[in-house]
C-alpha cells in the first residue's frame, strides 16, 4: 500500500470538492474533506468494481448515505474511471448535470442508489446486502459466482434517524456479514457539536445489535486498511468501523467546526486549505501521479470483470438450468407467467385473493422476494411454497421484517438496486404513513417496488380510527410516479399485481380490503371484461343512454353497482366506472379518457371510503362525492358504512336529487 500515493488521491479529493462546492456557491465540503482518507483506501486497495462497466452484477456496492456530502463520491468517480469528466464536476449542482445536489442513480454512473434523506442509504445498503446472501445462496453451486461485499458510509446525523435502529437491527439479526459501515465519527452536525442532542456509546449499540465493531483514526492509512481486512474476514456478522475524523480535515480555520458543514469556504480559506495540504493552488487540479495511480486501480477492476465472465462460461458449463435463471435475473428478465381466473360470484376480501395470487406467482418467479413487518397472517402474503429467510436458511424467498414498516420499505428498494431480485412488502395500509419516505424515494430513483396494503379503509371495522387510514389513498397519489392500485375484485386483484411486476420504471401500492367482495361475473352482457382494466378506469356496467355516472375505487364499486340496480328500477339509466388506479387512467389518450368519461356527462358520483380530494378531477365542481373527510369510528364495518353514509341508498338518494337539477 503506496500511503503517498493514497495522501494524493485523498488529497485531490478535497482539492476537486472545495473547488467544486466554491463554484456552485453551494454544497457540503466538511464531509468530503473528512473521509477523503477513508474512501481512497476503499476504492484503491478493497473496492471491485469496473468503471467501463459499471453494472456488472458481481461488483462491491459503495453508498454514500450521507447524500449531502456528493462531492466525495462525484470525485471518486471522476478520479476511478467512471464517465464522468473534469466538465462535469464542473457543474456540480447545475441543470441536468451528472453531478446534481444529492447523489440520484439515473443520473450518474457508479452512483448506486439516490441518496440525501439520512439513514436511507444506510437502510438501502442492508438491502443490497440481504440480497447479495440470498442470491449467493442459491446460484453459488460449487462456485463463488456470486461473492461481492457492500460497503456503506454513514455520519451521525444517519445514525440518530430512528431508521439507523430499524436496520441495523435486522442486519445484525441477520448476520449480514458481507456489510460493512464506515461511521463517519466527527461529533459536528449542523447545529453544531452532537453532543447537544446526541451522546449515546456507539460502539455499545453496535454490538448489542450483533455487529463486529472496530475503532479507526479516519486518517491513518494503516489503521483504516486493517481495519477493512478484518472487516472482510468476518462472515458472521455485519461490521461498522468508527473512523474519527475531522470534519473540513486541511481548512485551517473551519476544520472541527459546524460552519464547515454546509457552507462554501470562501476563495480565502481555500487559498489557505490547499496551501495547508501541499496541494496545486490551480482550480479542479488533478496531478499526473494520481491519474496513473488510480488507472492502475481501474486496470486491476477491468481484469477482475474479465474474470468474472469466463468463470461465468464455466459456470454455465456445469450448472446449465441455474446458469440460464441467474443470467435471466441478472438481465432483469421477467418470465410469462400465468395466473387463475377466479370464478364468478366467490366472495373474498381482495386481501385473500391477493393470497392466492402469490401463491401461484411464487412458483412460477424464481426472482420473487416476499415479506411482511410482522403482519404475515393479516396481509396474506406468504406462499406455502416459500420458506423463511435466516442466517441458516439463506435461500429463503420470504422475510420476517418485524415491525420495522420504514426498515422495510427502504430495504426494499436496497433490494431492487442491487439487482436480481423483485421485493413485495405487506402491512396495514394505515401503516404506509411510517413507509412514505421510502416509497417517495422508490418513485424518485423509478425502481420496481410492490407494497401489500391491507385493511384499506373503515371496511377494517372493530379496531378504529388508529387503524384506518382515510387519507391514504388521496396521500399517496400525490407522489410523483407512484402507481396505486384499488381493485374492485378477485379477477381486478390479479390484474393488478400483473401491471405491478411488469412495471419496472417505478413503484406500485396494493391496497386490499379485509371485508369480502364479490366476484363480478365478466363473461355476462351487464359487465365489461378486464381487457381495459389495464387502462386504469374503464366502463364496467353501462346502459346506453346513460343519465348519471357513478365512479368508485376498490370496495365501493359494489356499492356503485348496488345503486345502479336502485335507480335502473326507476328508469334511471347509469353508467358505472371502476378506477383500478387513478394514475394510470390519467396517462390515457384525451380521446379514451373521453370515452370513458365523456364531457357532455356532467352528472357524475364518486363513492370511496375515504377523503375526497383525489376526486374532483374527475367528478368535476358539479359532482357530487360520497365518502368522508373525517376520521372513522370503533364498530363492525357495515355499522359504520351506514353510519358514514356510504351506501348504495346514500348513493341513490345524491343521484336523484342530482338528477333534478
Amino acid at each position: 500500500m503506496n500511503t503517498d500515493l493514497l495522501k494524493k488521491v485523498a488529497n485531490t479529493i478535497r482539492g476537486l470538492s472545495i473547488d467544486a462546492i466554491q463554484k456552485a456557491n453551494s454544497g457540503h465540503p466538511g464531509l468530503p474533506m473528512g473521509m477523503a482518507d477513508v474512501a481512497a483506501v476503499l476504492f484503491n486497495e478493497h473496492l471491485k468494481f469496473n468503471p467501463k462497466n459499471p453494472d456488472w452484477f458481481d461488483r462491491d456496492r459503495f453508498v454514500l448515505s450521507g447524500g449531502h456530502g456528493s462531492m466525495l463520491l462525484y470525485s471518486l468517480l471522476h478520479l476511478y474511471g467512471y464517465d464522468l469528466s473534469i466538465h462535469d464536476i464542473k457543474e456540480f449542482r447545475q441543470w441536468h448535470s451528472k453531478t446534481p445536489g444529492h447523489p440520484e442513480v439515473q443520473d450518474t454512473p457508479g452512483v448506486e442508489t439516490t441518496t440525501g434523506p439520512l439513514g436511507q442509504g444506510l437502510a438501502n445498503a442492508v438491502g443490497m446486502a440481504l440480497a447479495e446472501s440470498i442470491i449467493a445462496a442459491k446460484y453459488n453451486t460449487n462456485s463463488d459466482i456470486i461473492n461481492h461485499y457492500t460497503f456503506v458510509t454513514a455520519g451521525d446525523g444517519d445514525l440518530e434517524e430512528g431508521l439507523s435502529h430499524e436496520v441495523c437491527s435486522f442486519a445484525g439479526h441477520n448476520k449480514l456479514g458481507k456489510l460493512i459501515l464506515f461511521y463517519d465519527s466527527n461529533h459536528i452536525t449542523i447545529d453544531g457539536k452532537t453532543k447537544l442532542s446526541f451522546s449515546e456509546d456507539i460502539q455499545k449499540r453496535f454490538e448489542a445489535y450483533n455487529w463486529h465493531v472496530s475503532e479507526v483514526d479516519g486518517h491513518n492509512y494503516d489503521e483504516i486498511n486493517e481495519a477493512i481486512k478484518k472487516a472482510k474476514s468476518e462472515t458472521d456478522k455485519p461490521t461498522i468501523i468508527i473512523c474519527n475524523t475531522t470534519i473540513g480535515f486541511g481548512s485551517p480555520n473551519k476544520a472541527g467546526t459546524s460552519g464547515i458543514h454546509g457552507s462554501p469556504l470562501g476563495e480565502e480559506e481555500i487559498i489557505l486549505t490547499k496551501e495547508n495540504l501541499g496541494i496545486s493552488p490551480e482550480k479542479f487540479y488533478v496531478p499526473k501521479e494520481v491519474c496513473n495511480f488510480t488507472e492502475e486501480t481501474v486496470n486491476k477492476g477491468i481484469e477482475a470483470n474479465e474474470i468474472w465472465k469466463r468463470n461465468f462460461e464455466s459456470y454455465a458449463e456445469n450448472n446449465e438450468k441455474a446458469a440460464i435463471e441467474l443470467q435471466d435475473i441478472i438481465d432483469n428478465k421477467l418470465p410469462d407467467f400465468k395466473l387463475s381466473e377466479f370464478e364468478a360470484g366467490t366472495k373474498l376480501a381482495t386481501r385473500a385473493s391477493s393470497g392466492k395470487v402469490i401463491e401461484e406467482l411464487a412458483e412460477q418467479l424464481p426472482m420473487l422476494i416476499g415479506g411482511s413487518a410482522d403482519l404475515t397472517p393479516s396481509n396474506k402474503t406468504k406462499a406455502k411454497s416459500q420458506t423463511e429467510y435466516s442466517p441458516s436458511n439463506r435461500w429463503g424467498n420470504y422475510i420476517h421484517y418485524g415491525i420495522r414498516e420504514f426498515g422495510m420499505a427502504a430495504i426494499m428498494n436496497g433490494i431492487t438496486l442491487h439487482g436480481g431480485l423483485i421485493p413485495y412488502g405487506g402491512t396495514f395500509f394505515v401503516f404506509s404513513d411510517y413507509m412514505r419516505s421510502a416509497m417517495r424515494m422508490a418513485a424518485l430513483m423509478g425502481i420496481r417496488v410492490i407494497y401489500v396494503l391491507t385493511h384499506d379503509s373503515i371496511g377494517l371495522g372493530e379496531d378504529g380510527p388508529t387503524h384506518q387510514p382515510v387519507e391514504h389513498l388521496s396521500s399517496l397519489r400525490t407522489i410523483p410516479n407512484m402507481v396505486n392500485f384499488r381493485p374492485m375484485d378477485a379477477n381486478e386483484t390479479a390484474l393488478a399485481w400483473k401491471l405491478a411486476l411488469k412495471r419496472t420504471d417505478g413503484p406500485s401500492t396494493l391496497v386490499l380490503t379485509r371485508q369480502s367482495l364479490t366476484t363480478v361475473d365478466r363473461h355476462s352482457r351487464n359487465f365489461a371484461d378486464l381487457s381495459d382494466a389495464e387502462k386504469g378506469a374503464y366502463i364496467l356496467s353501462d346502459d346506453i343512454d346513460f343519465d348519471i355516472i357513478l365512479t368508485a375505487s376498490g370496495s365501493e364499486v359494489e356499492i356503485a353497482l348496488n345503486a345502479k340496480e336502485l335507480l335502473n328500477k326507476d328508469g334511471i339509466e347509469v353508467r358505472v366506472v371502476s378506477f383500478l388506479s387513478q394514475e394510470l387512467f390519467d396517462k390515457q389518450s384525451d380521446d379514451y379518457k373521453k370515452s370513458v368519461l365523456p364531457d357532455f356527462a356532467e352528472k357524475r358520483i364518486a363513492v370511496e371510503a375515504g377523503v375526497s380530494m383525489s376526486w374532483y378531477k374527475y367528478i368535476g365542481t358539479k359532482g357530487k362525492f360520497i365518502g368522508m373527510d373525517t376520521f372513522g369510528a370503533s364498530a363492525p364495518f357495515e355499522v359504520l358504512y351506514e353510519k358514514f353514509g356510504i351506501t348504495a341508498d346514500a348513493v341513490y338518494r345524491a343521484a336523484k336529487e342530482m338528477l333534478k337539477k
